[in-house]
């Protein structure tokens, strides 16, 4: 059953019960005090009856009448005062009943003061009981005999009435909280919807806000939700994409240097060479391992930052890691005949030595394949960011978008001859990433690359 309909009969049961319960106990209070109301009326026109009765019985003349005058004589009086509703008892005899009904036990002393209800087959009697305060040595009672069942008949019709109003109430209540209650869900209905499209792949799906209630506020926090889900899908999307580029590129990139290396040592198996070019197929084997090498291990390096993004921060001398990154590339630029000058103003932040030194290394790296003879590379700390600047070939302008993805080479003949991979700069933006840093390159053919690594997110700078 919905959530809908149950809150529909939940109300109507409850109005239902409280109104019978309510109506009930008016209807019985009512019916109480109208038949105490009734009885009370009924005891004082008895007693004012028999009162004036026994004035009447008072009549000295009485004593000399006949037995048939002395009946007319009581038919008269019970006549003139009370029509059809009395009984006049002598001595525990009944002398005149001009009701339709007989007492069983005119007798009984209670008759002098009783008052009673009963039932008598369809009908309801009131009965009432006086003694007659009349003179002499004989004893009367006047007996009244009052109909009273249209009393319960307005009853039992109040009854029905009460009922009624209840029934109705709570079917109109029940129409009106089903109708209400069907509004105010409404956004239920349409989140339940956007939930189904959701999970059948429609990630753009959204749930209309249209009330400030808890249901608008869970239909805000529910679009808030799909929102991070379809980020979160999307970047996984483009990861995905990303890897599998990377591995379709490794694919292709391996294959040059082993078809190399099968052919040179398919000459040296099959073909009979001079020593010189013994030594030259060697050593080209030995390059194109040695490239296969170091392809493998930048490649196994990214794939490790993609899995893992934890990295080891800690306090960490900018001007220190220049200096340490200057030894390590000095026979580097030595072989080029170039000179690397740099300056730092940057003091102590938090980083990971190892990588952030890879970076550096791989931003000086690429700036000495681009160079040539006698160029300098520039590297400087100042402010929130560090700047490798190099005098070589420079970047196409429409290229710059693409050289930190994954085996994106500008020159592929140059990069390889130089035993580059493509994968440098993919590794830079990584690490950069990382450290809450990005990389900016701008670029002019002829003149040279700056690239710029600034920090966007502080690491806790010191």
């Amino acid at each position: 059953m919905k959530l809908r309909m149950k809150v529909s009969l939940i109300t109507a049961v409850t109005l239902l019960v409280g109104s019978l319960v309510s109506g009930t106990a008016v209807v019985c209070r009512s019916a109480a005090y109208s038949r105490e109301k009734t009885m009370e009326s009924g005891r004082q026109q008895t007693e004012a009856a028999a009162h004036a009765v026994g004035k009447e019985l008072e009549y000295e003349m009485m004593d000399h009448f006949t037995d048939t005058t002395l009946t007319s004589y009581y038919d008269y009086v019970l006549q003139k005062y009370g029509a059809s509703r009395y009984i006049l008892v002598e001595e525990g005899e009944v002398v005149c009943n001009r009701t339709a009904y007989e007492v069983k036990d005119p007798a009984d002393v209670r008759w002098a003061q009783r008052s009673v209800i009963q039932k008598s087959k369809d009908r309801y009697l009131l009965l009432v009981g006086r003694r007659v305060p009349a003179s002499g040595s004989r004893e009367y009672k006047l007996i009244s005999i009052q109909d009273i069942t249209s009393l319960y008949e307005d009853v039992y019709r109040q009854s029905l009435l009460c009922f009624g109003i209840c029934g109705s109430v709570a079917f109109v209540a029940a129409l009106l909280v089903f109708m209400v209650v069907g509004h105010i869900l409404s956004p239920l209905r349409e989140l339940q919807q956007a939930a189904q499209d959701i999970s059948g792949g429609s990630l753009e799906r959204r749930a209309g806000v249209r009330s400030r209630d808890e249901i608008g506020t869970l239909a805000r926090s529910f679009n808030e939700m799909a929102e991070q889900i379809e980020r979160q899908v999307a970047a996984l999307s483009e990861e995905s994409e990303r890897r599998r580029q990377m591995l379709g590129s490794l694919t292709h990139e391996l294959k040059t240097p082993m078809t190399s290396i099968m052919g040179y040592a398919d000459s040296l198996l099959h073909v009979k060479l001079r020593e010189e070019q013994k030594e030259r197929a060697l050593s080209h084997i030995y390059e194109e391992c040695g490239r296969l090498g170091r392809l493998s291990s930048k490649l196994m390096h990214l794939l490790g930052m993609y899995d893992n993004d934890s990295i080891q921060l800690e306090e960490v001398a900018v001007q220190e890691l220049f200096d340490h990154v200057a030894r390590a590339e000095e026979m580097h630029l030595q072989e080029k005949r170039m000179t690397l000058r740099y300056t730092c103003e940057m003091g102590i932040r938090r980083m990971d030595r190892d990588l952030f030194g890879s970076l550096l290394r791989n931003l000086i790296d690429n700036g000495i394949k681009a160079s040539r003879e006698g160029d300098m590379i520039i590297m400087t700390a100042s402010g929130e960011q560090i700047t490798v600047q190099d005098q070589g070939c420079g970047i196409p302008e429409q290229e710059i978008s693409k050289v930190t993805e994954a085996f994106y080479m500008v020159d592929k003949a140059r990069s390889r001859r130089e035993g580059g991979s493509g994968l440098g700069l993919a590794l830079c933006e990584r690490i950069a990433r990382l450290h809450g840093a990005e990389l900016k390159i701008e670029s002019v053919v002829g003149v040279g690359t700056t690239v710029r690594i600034v920090f966007y997110k502080t690491f806790t700078n010191c």
